[in-house]
């Protein structure tokens, strides 16, 4: 093996033995804490400096436990610089996993974060930021600063209201991927009420919202459910029958409807 890659695999390999030995040593002591360190460590990683009361707040513990947090990741061997006064990083070059991003790449990932907390569904957007906190945690040391500045430098004016109206479609997502009924009350825009057990099928985005298109058992026909009109949901254990039909021969067999009913 070449020497320059003998030193890249001898310090890859010292990293993971590293995390290893935190996994096994934190496992001993508590499941949620462990989810906890974990979730730190990213959170360290995904910005160049991140203070107590940050890692405080997003986990909802208090101050003092974040330095006990802290203190069991450095004895665990997780290279932790400390800057008195300011916060906490992880030293550069600490990546876990190895993955690299071109700045193009980082940009792109950052806008995307700005149009997505613009959208009106509250699980995505949270699911979302989750994601991208991770992969912010394995960005170079350098970027970081980039993407930070970026982020203060962009301005989506979509929903400048910032307002929610649904928190239903990453459930509906693995509802439509996993062929889960789901039941639902619905109040549509001329008030409307009515209680629908559904096949989920498809989800499109228009006009600033999302809208369901789902086999309706109660009509037998696919029907269109906005997501902001849904007013409970249950995703059911049951399965349903998996629809043989692409969305687009979905679109064609509606408009040939259409056509020959104008």
């Amino acid at each position: 093996m070449p020497k320059g890659k003998e030193v890249e695999y001898k310090s890859q390999r010292r990293l993971y033995r590293q995390f290893a030995n935190f996994t096994i040593h934190i496992m001993a002591e508590h499941k949620p804490r462990l989810a906890r360190l974990t979730a730190i460590m990213t959170q360290l990683q995904s910005k160049r400096l991140i203070t107590a009361r940050d890692i405080a707040e997003k986990h909802g513990v208090s101050i003092r436990t974040v330095y006990r947090d802290i203190r069991t990741l450095e004895k665990s061997g997780i290279p932790i610089v400390t800057e008195e006064g300011k916060g906490y990083s992880i030293m550069e070059g600490y990546k876990l996993p190895p993955i690299m991003f071109t700045e193009q790449e980082a940009n792109a990932l950052i806008t995307a974060e700005q149009i997505i907390a613009k959208n009106k569904d509250q699980s995505l957007t949270d699911q979302y930021s989750s994601a991208v906190e991770k992969i912010k945690s394995v960005m170079k040391f350098s970027q970081k600063g980039k993407t930070e500045l970026l982020s203060e430098r962009l301005e989506i004016r979509n929903n400048l209201e910032a307002n929610k109206t649904s928190n239903y479609l990453i459930q509906i997502q693995s509802a439509i991927t996993n062929y889960r009924l789901i039941d639902i009350k619905y109040q549509s825009l001329q008030n409307k009420k009515s209680d629908r057990q559904i096949e989920p099928f498809a989800l499109v985005h228009t006009q600033d919202n999302w809208v369901l298109i789902a086999f309706c058992r109660l009509r037998k026909d696919f029907r269109a459910f906005r997501l902001d009109c849904i007013v409970q949901m249950n995703v059911q254990n049951e399965n349903f029958e998996p629809h043989k039909i692409t969305l687009k021969e979905f679109y064609d067999e509606k408009r040939k409807q259409y056509e020959n009913n104008p």
